[in-house]
């Protein structure tokens, strides 16, 4: 059963027993991807590293063999 058949399926279910119907599937994918981010900002920040700018850097030390310096 494909997300989308389940779903229905849940949505119908729903209706039928006068219960809210359940959120569509990929409707919060961006505010769990906003959290994730700002969650990983926050355990940089707390481990005391550089919240902005990271991959950046580690691949400006990978490619050209030195550190750069941080914004």
């Amino acid at each position: 059963m494909s997300i989308t058949q389940q779903y229905l399926l849940d949505s119908y279910r729903a209706r039928q027993h006068g219960e809210p119907v359940p959120p569509a599937p990929g409707s919060h994918d961006w505010q769990v991807a906003r959290e994730l981010r700002d969650y990983r900002q926050f355990r940089a920040v707390v481990a005391g590293h550089p919240a902005h700018g990271r991959i950046r850097e580690a691949l400006g030390r990978w490619l050209h063999g030195r550190r750069h310096a941080s914004c």
